[in-house]
This record gives structure tokens, sequence and C-alpha cells, in this order.
């Protein structure tokens, strides 16, 4: 990894430690253990719907329903278990029914040709609108202790959300590493032209990154809805869906797609989490998140702008020689041709 790399990844825990100096300057409550955890326990929240979205961006699309998904996940874990599901088939049955929004979106990106920004934009609404029409806007309270140990359990001391994203974490770098379709994902979003006439399966590559999308909201709508003991129908509909593309951008998965990796997006998670907790434990309105997340959002694009400009830049200067050095061999053979 040559310096400049180093220094591009090394940014983000920079930030963070300043960030933890001075919220812990500003209130002595964030350095406490209990905070820590309540930290790290909704910082898995976003992680995982940072994976959702950091896989979407990766192929150059976005997913607007992520937040919706997380509320509709939710009521429909709570509504298997009132009508005498047990735990596990009710969180797999919401995390699969996050599963089917995604290849619904995809699909229809797809088939129909709509921009991903429309079509997950209507997908938001439908989804936003399912747990309001099912619970006619009131919460469902959930005491069945297996689903409540998945958001609020632990395992060796270690919450059982934690140990859930480092999973998730683990398993996606695996996939964009060392898969084919991780290949083809990183291909779709450098260039889509060139990655189908390269041979690679533009349907099946966007069917599955919104599927992916949409199995990790419903991983966290599961989550979030067990570390409540209640599902709220409006639980996924607040800042979630700024959390999940500001700690992607961050984290420098590119908006333009294929350029990011997981690693980067985790600490961009992290740090979206520690802004949110500190501005939180410093009693700072909640009203001025959005703004800061806003902030946040703006300088990652300027910054995913300027380096994608450079890199086009630097694309043609290196055409430009290569065509030159050609045709000044073009030039010599002909040249040679002619004295013959």
């Amino acid at each position: 990894m040559n310096i400049k790399k180093f220094l591009n990844e090394a940014s983000i825990l920079i930030v963070w430690l300043i960030l933890v100096g001075i919220f812990s300057l500003l209130s002595p409550n964030f350095f406490q253990t209990t905070n820590a955890v309540v930290l790290l326990l909704n910082g898995a929240i976003i992680a995982l719907i940072t994976l959702s979205q950091s896989f979407v961006l990766l192929t150059g699309g976005i997913d607007l329903s992520t937040g919706a998904v997380i509320s509709m996940t939710g009521i429909v874990a709570a509504v298997f278990m009132r009508s005498g599901a047990p735990w596990y088939v009710a969180a797999i049955g919401a995390s699969l029914l996050g599963v089917f929004a995604g290849v619904l979106n995809g699909l229809v990106i797809h088939y129909a040709g709509i921009p991903p920004f429309i079509v997950t934009f209507a997908a938001m609404g439908v989804a936003s609108a399912i747990p309001m029409i099912i619970t006619r806007a009131e919460s469902i309270k959930i005491a069945d202790p297996g689903f409540l140990w998945v958001g609020q359990g632990k395992i060796l001391s270690i919450p059982v959300p934690i140990i859930l994203v480092v999973i998730c974490a683990i398993l996606s770098t695996i996939l964009l590493k060392s898969t084919i379709i991780g290949t083809h994902i990183y291909a779709l979003g450098g260039n889509r032209l060139a990655a189908r006439l390269s041979g690679v399966n533009i349907m099946r590559t966007t069917i599955f990154v919104y599927g992916l999308s949409g199995l990790f909201a419903g991983m966290a709508g599961v989550v979030a809805t067990s570390r409540l003991g209640v599902a709220y129908p409006q639980t996924g509909t607040g800042n979630q869906l700024f959390y999940s593309i500001a700690a992607a951008v961050v984290g420098g998965v590119s908006l333009f797609g294929g350029i990011g990796k997981i690693r980067g997006a985790m600490s961009g998670a992290l740090l979206i989490a520690t802004i949110s907790n500190g501005m939180n434990v410093v009693n700072i309105s909640s009203y001025w998140q959005p703004l800061v997340i806003g902030l946040i959002i703006l300088a990652g694009v300027g910054f995913d702008s300027a380096r994608t400009l450079t890199r086009n830049k630097s694309k043609k200067s290196r055409s430009a020689i290569i065509t030159t050095k050609i045709k000044g061999l073009v030039g010599r053979a002909s040249t040679r041709e002619g004295k013959k």
C-alpha cells in the first residue's frame, strides 16, 4: 500500500479520534463505558444500512428505500409473532421480505429502464405506507425473549448486533474481493458499456445488489425492532437514509460507482454513529443532525467529484501519450517502407 492510499484510509480514523476528543471534553458522559456500548449498538444498525447502500452505490445506483424497508420489516416481524409464528421464523421472514423488496427494485430498474433514484424513491413511499396501513399508525409491543435477544443479547459479553455486523462485513469483503460477482459489481459501476461487452450479466448483477441491499436493510429492521422491544411503523423513516449514504460516501464509496471498500464503509459508519451519539450526549438538538449529515454528504460528494475528475484527466493523458507513441511508430514504419 502506498503512502497516498494509507493517508486516505487513515484520515477517517484521525477525524474519528478528533471527534472523540472533542465530545469527551464537552461532556464527561461521552467517554463512559455505558455510552460506548450505546454508540456501538446504534452504530451496528448504521453499519448494516451502510452495507446495504454500499453495494448499490458500487454499481452506480442508489437505494432510497433503505429506511422505509427497516420500518416495514420490523412491523412485519412483529405481526408474524403476534400471529403465533416462532421468533426465528419472524426474523427470517422479515429479512426475506427485504430481499423481495430489493429484487423488485432491481427488476424494475433493469427491465423498465427507469433510473434507480426514481424506482427506489417510489419504493420508499410504498414501504413507508405498508406499516402504517397494517398497524393504523400504532406500535406493537414485543415480548418474545428469543427475538429480543437478537438486539439485546450477548455472546461472550459481546452484543449480538455487533457480532452480526462483523460477520456481515467479513462476508461482504470476501464477496467483493474473491468472487466473480464481486468483480462484476465493480465492473458495472466502473463502466457499464465495457462491462456488458466483457460478458458481465447486467441483469443478474443489478438484481443481486438490490436484493442484497434489501437483505441488509431487512436485518437492520429486525435488529432495530429487537433493540427497542417495540415495533414502530416509523422506525426507519428518520435519518437512516441520510446515515447510509453519508457513511458510505465518507468511507470512500463513490457515488459514481466502481470505487470503494467495505472496510472504508464500516469506518464511515463508525464516524457517523459517533457524530450522532456525540450530538445527543452534549444535548445538541436532534433538528441539527440532518443539517450536519447533509453537509457531510455534500463534502463527500465534492471530494468524490474532484477525485473522479482527476482520475479521468489522468486516463486521458495516458491515452494521449499512448496514441502519440503509436502514431510515431506507424510514421517511422511508413518512412522505412517508403525508402525501400
